[in-house]
């Protein structure tokens, strides 16, 4: 297998264990390590692939633990930076009796990489890039840092993945920067994942049928809409075709969209670029369909991190 760089957020999430209350009247939580690159990461070391992450925490306890974290699963490190002045970014949900989620986020490190923490990332050693916060997507450096690095891969003969990881409560003032930036990733990118709500949100469409005709026309990429336990769309040479899951009991569904693609770039690192375009329809399928399996895999897990312990290329046979 190449190398797989992941870049973005790297973060820890507290979850109210209170039965639904606020967050203000919460007394008990839980802690996780999150960010979606860093969950792509950890699926694909958890697949057997081979994968960096470049990312900023906190020169402090949380910072440590998500880099222990990290390098359990055999993710290499080399670029996840502590920032001396800076705490690890934290995201605080509690789910409440109306079913909203009550979120706070308090942003730290992560945002805080910039561009001369990566200037020295080799590009040449990998195959596959992935972009995968919408953190990098609010204003700081790692913006910059962020944008900077996909000019960088365009010039390299590397397939440039792309997941938004909209989150309302992040963009709820500010919604159109989201979708702007969203766009020149799209359009730079050869594989993006989308789910059905931020399909709707980016191309303004009302169902994801219009979406895919939308994305077909203004990308080049191939892609793949996600539709919860219905599977995913996939679209493919200017067509569409539903990619069915497997069924399961779910427990938790935290992490099985970063699931699904740390397990489609573990299987595109077995080859090189030119190989990749020029695959089949039957090759994207079978693609899809085995990320499918390893999403709905992770949802028989409480935590992200947790379902991964449990993930193996063995689920592809």
């Amino acid at each position: 297998m190449k190398k797989i760089l992941c870049i973005g957020e790297a973060l820890i999430d507290m979850i109210c264990t209170d039965k639904g209350v606020a967050l203000s009247n919460g007394q008990y939580f839980l802690k996780k390590p999150g960010g979606a690159p860093t969950n792509v990461a950890a699926a694909i070391a958890a697949l057997g692939g081979s994968v960096e992450l470049a990312a900023k925490v906190g020169a402090d306890p949380f910072g440590k633990h998500l880099i222990d974290v990290m390098e359990s699963f055999g993710v290499s490190v080399k670029w996840m930076v502590k920032a001396p002045d800076h705490f690890t970014t934290f995201a605080f949900v509690s789910l409440m009796e109306n079913g909203e989620r009550d979120f706070y986020f308090n942003r730290g490190a992560d945002g805080q990489l910039n561009s001369s923490d990566i200037e020295n990332i080799d590009l040449d050693e990998f195959c596959i890039i992935h972009f995968g916060s919408a953190t990098a997507f609010l204003p700081g450096p790692l913006q910059s840092a962020y944008t900077g690095l996909l000019q960088k891969a365009l010039q390299k003969n590397i397939l440039i993945s792309f997941d938004p990881n909209y989150r309302h409560l992040l963009f709820q003032n500010n919604t159109q920067s989201f979708i702007d930036q969203s766009w020149n990733f799209l359009q730079s990118c050869h594989f993006f994942k989308l789910s059905d709500e931020e399909a709707l949100l980016i191309t303004g469409a009302f169902t994801v049928t219009t979406a895919a005709d939308i994305l077909f026309k203004k990308t080049k990429a191939v892609f793949v809409i996600t539709l919860g336990k219905e599977g995913s769309m996939l679209g493919f040479n200017n067509s569409t075709e539903l990619i069915a899951s497997i069924q399961v009991k779910p427990v938790d569904t935290t992490g099985a969209g970063d699931a699904f693609v740390g397990a489609v770039l573990y299987q595109l690192s077995a080859f090189s670029f030119d190989e990749m375009s020029k695959f089949s329809a039957d090759n994207w399928k079978r693609i899809i369909y085995n990320g499918n399996k390893a999403g709905a895999r992770t949802c028989e897990y409480l935590g992200a991190m947790e379902a991964f312990k449990h993930l193996s290329s063995d689920i592809f046979k």
